[in-house]
């Protein structure tokens, strides 16, 4: 009896991720929506807001996954995976090799379809499954910038060309750097489904916030309740953090100013 209760437990938790289906249009709105409630808070907002709701130590990705330089940002999950490469491995050099992996590229990386998929606000979330390849660079990262790409977090490394990708202010977090390309590394699986990334669950659609700090993850379901506590939260920080300027006499930055019509945590 109690093993089937706990699968009952596990199927409702499970479930209770799943959304209505809805219109594209209202997705993109709702997304839009999302974005613009999150675009001010920080990771450590959010964090606290996901403790005031409940939900205790969730969503924060593992702290090794790390920024290739500081910034923040915010985006709706898009998520993909790729699997170890199991073969078949080339014999072909030179003109022969270049053949092969133009083959390996279309049968088998899988770039494009999910690099036609983006749409502005997009946060790739890529399960590499840990493997040493670098997915992303420094021209793909354009491209992909140019659709309205916001950043990447990889399980495993997922980006190389880092001194070019750095300049052109393209966000990554990752556990490590790449200095090699994906043929004979990795393979596309599947797209738009669950993946694990540094110990959490991503679904398609979950708010993605990333800065100094690392990466959280914010399920679909409650993202507006935690917008609302992170925002509450990051008003008191920003008059509490004033009244310490004021008496050190620094200048106001807009880490410290905020609408005064707004809110703040009592």
């Amino acid at each position: 009896m109690i093993a089937g209760t706990v699968i009952f437990f596990l199927a409702v938790e499970i479930s209770s991720f799943a959304q209505a289906p809805v219109s594209d249009q209202e997705r993109k709105e709702e997304n839009k929506a999302l974005l613009e409630l999150f675009k001010d808070l920080r990771v450590s907002d959010v964090r606290d807001a996901m403790d005031w709701i409940g939900y205790f130590g969730f969503g924060s990705i593992d702290p090794a996954v790390r920024p290739i330089y500081r910034t923040h940002v915010v985006g709706i999950a898009r998520t993909v995976r790729y699997l170890p490469y199991v073969g078949p491995y080339p014999s072909e050099r030179g003109d022969e090799y270049t053949k092969w992996v133009n083959w390996y590229y279309k049968n088998v990386a899988g770039n494009g379809p999910w690099f036609n998929d983006l749409e502005d606000g997009d946060f790739m979330c890529i399960d590499l499954s840990g493997v040493n390849a670098g997915l992303i660079g420094s021209e793909n990262s354009l491209r992909n910038l140019a659709k309205g790409c916001r950043g990447y977090v990889f399980n495993g490394a997922g980006v190389r060309d880092t001194d070019e990708v750095i300049m052109q202010n393209v966000p990554v977090w990752s556990h490590y750097i790449s200095q090699a390309m994906n043929q004979t590394r990795i393979q596309f699986d599947a797209k738009n489904v669950p993946v694990a990334i540094g110990g959490v669950t991503i679904f398609p659609g979950d708010v993605v916030v990333a800065d100094g700090d690392g990466v959280i993850i914010v399920p679909r379901k409650v993202a507006r309740e935690v917008a609302k506590w992170g925002n509450l939260i990051l008003n008191k920080d920003k008059d509490d953090r004033k009244a310490a300027y004021q008496k050190l006499e620094w200048e106001l930055d807009e880490t410290v100013t905020r609408d005064e019509n707004t809110q703040r945590l009592k």
